[in-house]
């Protein structure tokens, strides 16, 4: 299917796990076919996270960020991939505001609206856990505390609504489930590999979603050893 494409995807990737889509192209060996941008201004290349976040290793060409976020603002981006904080069943999402902490959204809502495809990438809980990958399969030696698929979200900077209207393609992706945003809410779309649905993903929420009439499991070569070295930095970003 990429083969046939008329010119390059763009892709956004956001601050955190999402930077991380760079390394899977450049292991896929997409380089050609998917050109990643991060709103500091670089395109191509390999995004750096944490602290180095907003600087690319070999990007072949570098915008000043007023005008990459006039491409943003614009729609020339294809897809755009970006963290959360909380996410509730009506699809809205919270990337950094809680009560007792306000931390500006930087560039989110103005990425999320210009992109006519919008994958949320995160961890499906917060706090103190242990997650490995043993044989093939997914094993949560020590959940997270804090859920972050809340009943509400504290504050809307995505609104699920807003995005049913304007035609968009939702996705919410974590390391033991995918999600759909629906006309009805959020749906369960696949699971990961070792991963009990009733146990692991929907105890750990505070709604139920919809479940797809076509679950399935996640593409088992996620959890396959060449993928490893990705998912030790995914690790350290879950913490």
């Amino acid at each position: 299917m990429i083969k046939r494409l008329k010119k390059p995807l763009i892709a956004n990737v956001g601050v955190g796990i999402p930077a991380l889509i760079s390394n899977i192209i450049k292991e896929e060996k997409l380089e050609e076919y998917i050109y990643t941008t991060v709103e500091s201004g670089p395109w191509g290349g390999v995004a750096l996270g944490g602290a180095d976040f907003g600087l690319s290793v070999g990007p072949f060409a570098i915008i000043p960020m007023p005008d990459q976020f006039l491409v943003y603002k614009g729609g020339i981006v294809d897809v755009a991939s970006l963290g959360f904080m909380q996410i509730d069943s009506e699809g809205n999402v919270n990337p950094s505001i809680l009560p007792e902490r306000f931390i500006g959204p930087g560039g989110f809502p103005v990425i999320a609206a210009g992109s006519p495809r919008v994958y949320f990438a995160g961890g499906f809980t917060a706090g103190k856990k242990e997650i490995k990958v043993e044989d093939g399969r997914l094993r949560i030696v020590e959940e997270g505390s804090i859920k972050k698929f809340v009943k509400k979200v504290y504050k809307v900077l995505f609104s699920g609504k807003e995005a049913l209207k304007s035609g968009k393609e939702v996705l919410y992706i974590t390391e033991r489930a995918v999600f759909r945003l629906t006309e009805n809410g959020i749906e369960l779309k696949e699971y990961a590999p070792g991963i009990d649905v009733e146990k692991d993903i929907i105890s750990k929420m505070e709604f139920e979603p919809k479940t797809s009439s076509d679950l399935k499991e996640m593409d088992k070569r996620l959890f396959e050893q060449k993928s490893m070295e990705i998912y030790k930095e995914i690790k350290q970003l879950l913490g």
